[in-house]
């Protein structure tokens, strides 16, 4: 029996694991979109979640969504900043009691156009939170906490973007190229107490990604050999397979999310 897409992710959706019974995420940039599907799935799987946002009202929405303080807790703030960071983590200790795993997730985009035009204020900007942010995150959860249980994992969200040259959002994609060979150079320096693993997801269905294929989407998706673009739900699913003790033997890997768009040479 062939399963049609909506009845495939349903099924997923209907039947979640339960990997993360007893354990504590954190999860940033989490009120809407790819991080708030990947909190979802984190809870579905028997997780606790701290999420962060930068406004409070979605955040608040965000965590009502995700079943209330017996499974979340949410801290508004921005993810460069250093005094939200260690209080986001304080309150995922004494709301849950321990930390397993960090999803870096926020990311901006505020520079279109090509690189050699860029204001380098802006691109700073960029970097600060797309790959600074998600170091300073890490040390973090580190310093209160991660690693001090078995199956520690950081999963890092890139971009095909940073995989490949991705004419208008040069900036963008360098700042996630970077963060992908941050993830590696963790991997590679925190082992063997936290694995670090990033997903790299093309065109998904967001508010984010609106731009990439508004008005056209059929267009877009044709483009794709699976022919769809993708769900929020496809990433939270690879993020939480990385996460999970499914991938423990698993660490400085980027998990590509294209649907086969670069079999044919796209970024997505």
């Amino acid at each position: 029996m062939r399963l049609d897409e909506e009845t495939a992710i349903q099924v997923v959706r209907a039947e979640p694991a339960r990997r993360f019974e007893g354990r504590v995420a954190v999860v940033t940039g989490a009120s809407r979109g790819i991080g708030l599907a990947i909190a979802h799935r984190l809870v579905a799987e028997g997780a606790r979640v701290c999420v962060t946002a930068r406004k409070p009202g979605p955040l608040e929405d965000a965590v009502t969504q995700l079943g209330g303080a017996a499974s979340a807790v949410g801290v508004a703030g921005r993810a460069d900043d250093a005094e939200h960071r260690g209080h986001a983590v304080r309150t995922a200790l004494e709301a849950f009691g321990r930390l397993d795993v960090l999803v870096n997730n926020t990311g901006i985009n505020p520079v279109y156009g090509p690189v050699s035009e860029a204001d380098a204020g802006a691109a700073a900007k960029v970097f600060d939170v797309n790959v600074i942010a998600a170091l300073s995150w890490t040390e973090e959860v580190r310093k209160l906490g991660l690693g001090h249980q078995d199956g520690a994992a950081i999963v890092n969200v890139a971009s095909t973007a940073g995989q490949r040259p991705a004419p208008g959002i040069g900036v963008y994609g360098a700042s996630k190229a970077a963060l992908i060979h941050v993830t590696a150079q963790l991997a590679l320096e925190l082992a063997p107490r936290i694995r670090v693993n990033a997903v790299a997801p093309a065109v998904v269905k967001t508010r984010f990604a609106t731009a990439l294929y508004e008005g056209r989407e059929q267009e877009v998706a044709e483009g794709y050999p699976l022919g769809r673009l993708g769900h929020p739900d496809d990433v939270a699913a690879a993020v939480a397979f990385l996460a999970s003790d499914d991938a423990s033997w698993i660490t400085g890997q980027t998990l590509t999310l294209d649907g086969g768009v670069g079999l044919r040479g796209g970024f997505g």
